[in-house]
């Protein structure tokens, strides 16, 4: 993608545009054109061949996207931790935005992705959405990683989604609370103690044990390998596992927001 983004600066500069020109003659925000030339959001093919057009590049910049290796079609930022979690031993995950992609349905996943701001397009909200869903493939694997995510009760009342799809994704977070290795714990909303109201994060285990912690933000992401900073998320998390419910508790209230008790 970070190929894809200086090609793209290249051309247009060869054209004698600026980035504002560009964008105003290919009809999407000046922001968008910025990004991707920076390697942060990938070249969708209908404005790569816009641009092609554009810029006269006889169909370098089409040619370039259909042929990106799978992992160029997420942010350059987020592809060291996406490497690492394919191959995890061990992740423990707290959320309170969403629910973890790990666990997320299509339909969820595709009303996350269209919540984005700026907006994306029809074409980048299916391949964030495709490769959200091919990330789940690691609980498939034969040795999946044992998994540990706490989330907190306002993720669930949420619905980003019609009715159905709501209900759909509640379903879906039974039964994957009840895989092996998979320990799901839901933080109550009337819970008193709250250890990281500073935000979501992962703990990540390699297969080597080494241990990473990953953050996100609104203009990106951290890796951190700090042995200081792990273990005060480390000791964060522990203290959200206490302070939420079991496991068992968690599969009861998830079966009373299904209605199934």
């Amino acid at each position: 993608m970070k190929l894809v983004g200086k090609l793209l600066a290249r051309f247009r500069t060869e054209a004698g545009m600026t980035q504002v020109e560009l964008a105003l003659a290919a009809g999407v925000q000046e922001d968008t054109i910025a990004s991707i030339e920076q390697g942060r959001r990938s070249l969708v093919p209908d404005l790569a061949e816009t641009i092609d057009d554009l810029l006269d590049t006889k169909g370098a910049l089409s040619t370039a996207v259909d042929n990106m290796p799978e992992y160029d079609l997420i942010p350059l930022w987020a592809e060291h931790y996406l490497n690492m979690e394919h191959e995890a031993l061990a992740l423990s995950w707290y959320d309170n935005q969403v629910i973890p992609g790990l666990l997320q349905t299509k339909a969820y996943a595709e009303a996350v992705f269209s919540n984005k701001i700026p907006v994306y397009s029809p074409e980048e909200i299916e391949t964030q959405t495709t490769t959200r869903l091919q990330r789940q493939q690691i609980l498939d694997r034969k040795k999946p990683p044992t998994i540990s995510m706490v989330i907190w009760e306002p993720v669930l009342m949420m619905k980003l989604t019609s009715d159905e799809d709501h209900r759909e994704q509640l379903r879906h977070l039974y039964a994957m609370a009840q895989l092996p290795g998979v320990c799901l714990q839901v933080l109550p909303l009337d819970s008193r103690a709250h250890a990281s109201l500073d935000g979501p994060f992962t703990l990540l285990e390699t297969p080597d044990h080494q241990h990473i912690a990953y953050s996100e933000t609104q203009r990106g992401s951290h890796l951190i390998s700090d042995r200081n900073e792990i273990s005060i998320l480390a000791q964060k998390y522990a203290m959200l596992r206490a302070q939420a419910l079991t496991p068992l508790e968690t599969l009861r209230l998830l079966a009373r927001l299904l209605g199934e008790t």
